[in-house]
């Protein structure tokens, strides 16, 4: 009896190992695939017994899935069509003068599409593709929210849009005056001055009265929030159809064209007299005020005048002579050609 259990042991030993070895080689096989062919009676039960514990052996069966070949299939379609449709040349179709003029009108005209640019040139009979618009008006054109600028939104409306406001100047014994003036955006024409010492609200809507006569009134105006601007002139420009614009706190270039005047006043006029009176400052704002509408040019306008004086053609075969003519006792001159 002792003899036999040993034997008994090995045998089961070694089937064990047996099986251990098959399904090891199974599992993962050294150099070849498994045949369906050479599975035995034991193999095919511990297979039944594995595919009825995991649900998804058929899928682990698969190594590539058909939407993983697919999305290949794509992947390298594009690839092909990118290298087949690639420019042989690397000099562009279009020439630099058309790129140019693609460029410049992305640049200037921030409401065109590729769609708009491509009209534009057919009417030139310059034919180019939408996709090859879009290229380049990316490179000209940054990402921005869409809409106009307030530099397009203020010159579209510069006509209608006046701005006013006060300059204070202290005279030759230190008393305060404050010059108001009134200037159009569009042609920086000065449209009204007047000077006085004490401001009050019905004095500035006195002011508003006088610069608009006959019904010739602006659609806005542009002020501060002085106190100075009450009821009184709120209901003056309300009576006028002029809707009022306030500026926010604190930020001079919402008034922007209006500071700038103020500014080229004191540098070019004021800076060099010695105020005595209140007539004698609106003696000199008036004769200022009427050179800075009729003989000086200005950068904003393209170097133009804002109100030039009709001036009378000169005779012909006479030699066009340019005479200087001395404004605020030789501080400015207006040269003109003689008549």
């Amino acid at each position: 009896m002792l003899c036999i259990f040993p034997s008994i042991k090995q045998r089961v030993c070694f089937r064990l190992h047996a099986l251990q070895e098959r399904v090891w080689r199974w599992i993962k096989p050294l150099t070849t695939s498994l045949v369906p062919g050479t599975f035995r009676k034991t193999d095919r039960v511990l297979l039944v017994f594995l595919a009825r514990m995991v649900r998804t052996w058929k899928q682990a069966l698969f190594i590539v899935q058909p939407e993983t070949l697919l999305r290949w299939h794509r992947e390298l379609f594009r690839v092909f069509w990118k290298h087949k449709s690639k420019a042989r040349s690397s000099k562009p179709r279009l020439s630099h003068e058309t790129i140019g003029l693609i460029r410049e009108m992305a640049a200037n005209n921030r409401l065109w599409g590729a769609e708009r640019i491509r009209g534009e040139l057919l009417k030139l009979d310059i034919r180019v593709s939408k996709r090859s618009i879009q290229k380049y008006m990316k490179q000209i054109r940054p990402k921005r929210a869409p809409g106009q600028s307030w530099k397009t939104f203020l010159r579209n409306h510069a006509a209608e849009t006046w701005a006013c406001d006060f300059l204070q100047v202290t005279d030759l014994f230190f008393r305060s005056l404050y010059a108001f003036f009134i200037i159009e955006l569009k042609s920086r024409k000065i449209i009204h001055v007047n000077v006085t010492r004490s401001p009050t609200d019905p004095w500035v809507a006195q002011q508003l009265r006088e610069a608009t006569p006959y019904g010739q009134t602006p659609k806005y105006l542009i002020r501060d929030n002085d106190r100075k601007f009450g009821q009184h002139f709120a209901q003056v420009a309300a009576t006028s159809g002029i809707k009022v614009l306030r500026t926010p706190y604190r930020t001079p270039r919402a008034n922007a064209v209006c500071e700038r005047f103020l500014g080229s006043v004191r540098r070019e006029c004021l800076d060099h007299f010695l105020i005595l009176q209140e007539k004698h400052l609106h003696r000199l704002l008036k004769t200022y005020v009427v050179y800075y509408n009729q003989a000086r040019p200005h950068q904003g306008i393209r170097q133009r005048i804002p109100d030039p004086p009709t001036l009378s053609a000169p005779p012909p075969h006479q030699p066009n002579q340019v005479i200087s003519i001395p404004v605020l006792g030789g501080l400015h001159h207006n040269y003109q050609r003689a008549a």
